[in-house]
């Protein structure tokens, strides 16, 4: 497995430790009876996953809190101490992207996890297909549906072997999300397939395993990390490529200061759109399939798609 860019991060001690003995009221799942599952997911698409593939038999609750940034989490000694308990929940994550997840997993050793991080077949960071020799691993593997129908079956698996009594209702689960993951495959595919142009300015470059599945080129104000500060010399290369491949939109992020991104908008002319990299969800009247349609159709915009 390739290990993804960690970041120093400080986890509170577990001083709550001790809350594990205060067992919480049985969890129940969406059609209101008692959860055969109760689940943990670390930041926004495998919450979706879980819920999706649990269905009626789990209760999910996410480790990242709603519109929080996940690469910068830090966790509540009482959240680490749920993880600790005997009866907590199954952790559904990928090892590598969150720092203080990968933290709390090594110190409790929670009894039941899913980790997802091989299924999603994780690239190097600079796109290659040899492993960089540091950098590590690009982790947004949910903006590839097909990557994300992976992980959902993997998911399954995990589910089935922790409650294998619901086992035939997890994998019908994941087989409905998989051939709704294909159809979105099958829109980006088609929306995206004739355009004036291919390329996309972006705030931070999470959108690898998207350009790659659909043939664009992706040049980011930051890199992977969403806070590092761009260098000059970033933003004279993001001019040339703007100048050069006749790029109309910069493209901004809800969780990401747009500051940047407008002042050189403002410079050179330009518009700007959202492209929401769903790393959180920040409308909660939406979920993971409505977003990419949101995404498909600013991509359509920006590109001048037929």
């Amino acid at each position: 497995m390739i290990s993804l860019p960690r970041r120093t991060l400080v986890l509170p001690v577990l001083a709550a430790v001790t809350l594990s003995a205060c067992a919480p009221s049985a969890p129940t799942g969406t059609n209101g009876e008692p959860a055969s599952l109760k689940v943990l997911a670390s930041f926004y698409p495998l919450h979706y996953v879980a819920e999706r593939v649990g269905g009626e038999e789990s209760a999910v609750g996410s480790v990242t809190p709603p519109g929080a940034d996940p690469h910068n989490l830090e966790l509540s000694p009482a959240k680490v101490a749920e993880l600790a308990r005997a009866d907590a929940s199954v952790l559904v994550y990928a090892s590598g992207f969150q720092a203080a997840v990968d933290e709390a997993v090594s110190q409790v050793s929670p009894e039941q996890t899913v980790d997802v991080a091989d299924a999603a077949d994780l690239s190097p960071a600079d796109g290659s297909s040899s492993a960089p020799d540091s950098g590590g691993a690009d982790p947004h593997f949910w903006l590839d549906p097909q990557r994300l129908a992976a992980v959902a079956d993997v998911v399954a698996q995990g589910f089935s072997e922790i409650d294998p009594e619901n086992a035939e209702t997890y994998t019908a689960n994941a087989q409905e999300l998989s051939q709704e993951l294909s159809s979105l495959d099958e829109e980006f595919s088609t929306g995206l397939a004739d355009c004036e142009r291919r390329t996309i300015v972006v705030a931070h470059e999470a959108y690898g395993y998207l350009a790659d599945r659909y043939g664009l080129k992706q040049t980011g104000i930051s890199g992977i990390d969403p806070e590092s500060e761009p260098a000059p010399a970033r933003i004279a290369k993001l001019r040339r490529v703007i100048e050069g491949r006749n790029v109309t939109t910069i493209f901004t992020e809800s969780l990401v200061n747009p500051k940047v991104a407008e002042v050189l908008a403002s410079d050179l002319g330009m518009k700007t759109a959202l492209l929401d990299p769903l790393e959180s969800l920040t409308d909660p009247g939406k979920d993971y399939l409505d977003v990419m349609r949101n995404n498909l159709a600013a991509l359509r915009g920006a590109l001048n798609c037929e």
